[in-house]
């Protein structure tokens, strides 16, 4: 069966995204490939964000959504996680409660994959407003990604990851429990031998609404180094020498 053929699993966590969450659908609903499905994890929002989705459900009658409750906020790797294990699809593909997809993202993405014999693959991406406008700062790709290419660059965008898995072992798909869960899984998988295929075109609007703090910047830099130690369980001086090249194409990414 070819690829275009093929079940698409897109797995969103939830939680407290009332105001965003049916740009976010949307963005999904207008995909020029139409065989996917949507697992919304609802994880413990104290917000109308379930009632919101419930109710696009009711009036368009969309069998391909689905709404998926966690019993607690359990935190993204957990939503995550059970949206693996309840998917479906051959493919599974990410996508963040407030950000967006181009149109032609799944179509284009699987097409990439199937060209390249791909088994994990990201796309370029651009940075929004609060209103999810593009500002213009489009990030780029590179072509490919090995484990040790990838500690020193977190261009890998969640909003824009794909699996195949039926190339990729189901264990090797579950998100470690720890901050920065994300990174932590694609070098995860880059390490057990895969490699990561960038199609560099801009697929997706990094929404970056709450995200620009000082405050949160530092946590990611304690985050990432803490992966480094602790996940990877690298030196110091292995660490210093990714942190430094991380950092760098970080600030550029953003500037």
């Amino acid at each position: 069966m070819m690829a275009k053929d093929e079940l698409v699993s897109i797995i969103v966590p939830v939680y407290n995204v009332e105001k965003f969450i049916l740009e976010t659908i949307g963005s999904v609903a207008a995909q020029t490939y139409p065989n996917w499905e949507l697992l919304l994890v609802e994880d413990g929002s104290s917000d109308g964000t379930a009632a919101v989705i419930e109710e696009y459900v009711r009036q368009k009658k969309e069998d391909r959504i689905r709404l998926i409750r966690q019993p607690s906020n359990m935190g993204a790797a957990r939503a995550r996680n059970r949206g693996v294990r309840e998917a479906r699809g051959r493919y599974i593909a990410y996508l963040d409660a407030d950000d967006l997809w181009m149109p032609g993202k799944l179509e284009l993405q699987l097409g990439f994959m199937e060209e390249q014999g791909a088994a994990f693959s990201f796309t370029g991406y651009e940075f929004a407003d609060e209103r999810g406008r593009g500002t213009g700062k489009v990030v780029h790709v590179p072509g490919t990604l090995s484990y040790r290419q990838a500690l020193s660059n977190t261009t890998i965008f969640t909003t824009t990851v794909m699996f195949d898995t039926e190339k990729i072992a189901g264990e090797l798909l579950e998100m470690p429990i720890m901050k920065s869960e994300d990174t932590a899984l694609w070098w995860k998988v880059l390490r057990n031998g895969y490699t990561a295929y960038g199609l560099d075109e801009n697929l997706a609007l990094y929404r970056r609404a709450g995200r620009t703090l000082s405050s949160n910047k530092l946590k990611a830099i304690r985050r990432i180094w803490r992966l480094y130690r602790d996940a990877e369980g690298l030196g110091v001086l292995k660490s210093a020498w990714h942190f430094c090249f991380w950092a760098v194409r970080a600030v550029k990414r953003r500037v």
